[in-house]
């Protein structure tokens, strides 16, 4: 009886672009890991679509140890478009595909979000290479036909690896910011990534607080003013005076000099997908309120602190179950594909017959939907946190709980 496993002789390779996660890394380990199982041998392609242009930057992933638990990627990545763009309009697939010929690569999977998957479907269409996807974004937003259902309502929602774990360093996050903001009795204006979409800032509700502000929600002269004087409210009747304010970045604010509402920029050059780089709103909308409410607003970035650290457990099995699925896929040579989740799960339903798989010219992005967020309170709905306390579990956060009578002088 023949022992040659299937696929031997074949290699795989993979290579991950755009922001990295704490996820990557577990991403890569997990399919690497299958792909051998299958008879691959397995290749890195080092920073990302960077890695097969000119003369190739590529890495035997076949018999060494990789520590997937570790945040990040080992593979390093880049925002590199082969295809022309506004930035750059050479077409660099040539280069790609010479490269793909040249170290015999038969397989390959991009662990990526929309743009580093949308250029390996457009591959996969133009050239014929073989091509599976793999999700990847904090921000949550890669659409995934992830389905979440609470009472009698069902959404399209999204799980992406790499949300879980920025979702509960969000969590803690704000928790931590909570007793700066008691202390002195301030307002804290808590700056969350995530570009055009909400689903990271919610995460900041698990640890205590109330009102927010998502990109979806365009914060128009009205919204304005009906936002101040909620926080003006939620500030007067909170016990500690202190209130966080989670913002994502892309949050589109009035302003009043030009009356345009537009996003804040951290830097206005791009990068070859056309993306400029978000940041400072929340330094914007903290000294609003301090100038309009007389009360005391600071801003705090988060920055990259979400897509740092270690993979969680959640996510570490997440990736697992999608390998799982794409183990199917390379079975199968079901090729344009991406792994995906069914529906939302917890921890224990983790498992390869919980996923699916979608074509990858249908992924594009996911905002948060409107079942998710009150846009007449600024608050995240009930339906949001069921969604979210299946992924990080329910909120935790300490409150200081003794009360202090107050004492009066004597005559």
């Amino acid at each position: 009886m023949s022992r040659q496993k299937l696929f031997a002789g074949k290699t795989l390779a993979i290579l991950s672009g755009g922001g990295d996660t704490p996820a990557i890394n577990s991403s890569i380990e997990s399919v690497r890991n299958r792909a051998l199982m299958l008879g691959f041998k397995v290749y890195g392609i080092r920073t990302g679509w960077k890695g097969l242009l000119g003369d190739g930057d590529i890495v035997d992933l076949t018999d060494r140890p990789y520590f997937g638990l570790y945040g990040g990627t080992a593979l390093r990545s880049s925002r590199t478009n082969p295809f022309p763009s506004k930035k750059n309009p050479e077409d660099r697939v040539p280069q790609v595909m010479r490269n793909l010929k040249r170290y015999k690569i038969d397989v390959l999977v991009t662990i990526g979000g929309d743009d580093t998957n949308g250029a390996a479907k457009r591959l996969y269409e133009q050239e014929g290479i073989p091509v599976i996807g793999f999700p990847k974004t904090i921000d949550n937003d890669l659409r995934t036909l992830t389905m979440h259902k609470y009472n009698n309502t069902e959404v399209d929602a999204v799980i992406c690896p790499g949300f879980p774990t920025a979702a509960k360093a969000i969590s803690d996050f704000a928790a931590r910011l909570k007793t700066t903001a008691e202390s002195h009795a301030r307002i804290m204006v808590m700056e969350v990534m995530g570009r055009d979409a909400g689903w990271l800032t919610g995460a900041a509700t698990f640890g205590g607080s109330t009102i927010a502000l998502i990109p979806e929600l365009e914060m128009n002269k009205q919204r304005k003013e009906q936002f101040f004087d909620l926080v003006n409210q939620a500030y007067k009747n909170s016990p500690d005076k202190a209130l966080i304010i989670p913002v994502s970045e892309g949050v589109r604010w009035y302003d009043e000099k030009t009356g345009k509402c537009d996003v804040v920029y951290a830097s206005t050059e791009q990068d070859e997908y056309g993306h400029a780089r978000l940041g400072g709103v929340c330094g914007t909308i903290a000294s609003e309120i301090t100038a309009k409410l007389k009360i005391d607003a600071r801003a705090q970035m988060t920055g990259y602190y979400p897509r740092s650290g270690m993979c969680s457990a959640y996510d570490r099995r997440f990736t697992q179950a999608l390998a799982d699925k794409a183990t199917d896929l390379l079975l199968r040579e079901d090729y344009g594909q991406m792994p995906v989740l069914k529906k939302v799960c917890s921890y224990s339903e983790l498992e390869e017959y919980n996923c699916s798989s979608i074509d990858m010219g249908k992924i594009g992005n996911r905002p948060l939907p409107q079942e998710y967020f009150d846009e007449n309170t600024f608050c995240f709905t009930d339906m949001y946190k069921d969604f979210l306390s299946h992924i990080i579990g329910q909120p935790e956060f300490e409150t200081f709980r003794t009360d202090f009578p107050k004492v009066q002088p004597t005559e």
